[in-house]
């Protein structure tokens, strides 16, 4: 399998069954990374021997970033990550998410300058969802029981042209299926430290990434990917950072005072 030029990055907490599963369909990958990154947001140590584990299994180099469980601080370990990313290109997962075997060769298919790619998820069901961690077998079929999303879980590339969309747009960006250049989140200096909790990160980074005249370049039928399923994080900050992201767009923002780097 060919190696790109592209880093993945993965970001994690506590669910080391689940990180398994994701590290194991990267290796299944048709062109496999250059590097990847893991963004833990302070999980225990069951998840580093679930890394200690996959590192002795590729030659891939693979960077485990951590900090200490202090509640939701998913932002700043992603922009460490970030940060000393080697690639210029970076393909963004989160540690649920389950690859098709092409799902980088699709991403790499289709950056292009001046852009970021949004792609889509298809979601398991509860019970789908338990046999694949009982099991370990990833191999999923778009029509099969559980899947759901049908045209998410769909990979046809002589069709995906006729559904891509590219446009500036930010209210609908999910970082569990999402590439871009490193220089533009250079730009915009990361995600925004300052949104507390779950909620809006990805679209407040969007919303600068528009600003800055960044198009998103969004694709169907290909860059497929599964999202295994899990109880909703709460919420309790939702209002508040998606204000914040509204504010972002009110004002034109494009880099943020605190993200990768302070100003």
């Amino acid at each position: 399998m060919p190696i790109s030029k592209v880093s993945l990055l993965v970001s994690t907490y506590n669910w080391p069954e689940a990180l398994a599963l994701v590290l194991k369909s990267v290796l299944n990958q048709s062109t496999l990374p250059a590097e990847i990154l893991i963004a833990d947001d302070g999980s225990n140590d069951d998840t580093k021997k679930v890394i200690n584990d996959f590192r002795s299994s590729t030659e891939i180099p693979v960077r485990h970033f951590w900090h200490e469980d202090n509640g939701f601080r998913k932002t700043i370990i992603m922009n460490e990550a970030l940060e000393h990313a080697e690639s210029d290109y970076i393909i963004q997962i989160d540690g649920d998410i389950i690859l098709h075997r092409d799902f980088i060769t699709d991403h790499i298919s289709e950056m292009l300058p001046g852009f970021y790619i949004k792609g889509s998820r298809s979601m398991l069901s509860p019970n789908r969802t338990a046999e694949i961690l009982r099991t370990k077998r990833i191999e999923i079929h778009p029509l099969s029981k559980g899947v759901g999303s049908k045209i998410n879980a769909t990979r046809i590339t002589l069709f995906s042209k006729i559904f891509r969309g590219d446009r500036l747009r930010s209210d609908n960006l999910r970082g569990c299926n999402f590439s871009f250049w490193k220089k533009d989140l250079i730009a915009v200096n990361g995600y925004n430290n300052d949104l507390q909790g779950w909620g809006h990160e990805d679209i407040e980074l969007a919303a600068r990434l528009t600003n800055l005249g960044i198009k998103q370049r969004q694709l169907k039928l290909k860059a497929i990917c599964f999202h295994l399923y899990h109880r909703i994080n709460s919420r309790s900050n939702e209002d508040l950072n998606y204000s914040k992201y509204l504010k972002v767009i009110s004002d034109g923002t494009i880099s943020c005072e605190n993200g990768i780097k302070r100003h």
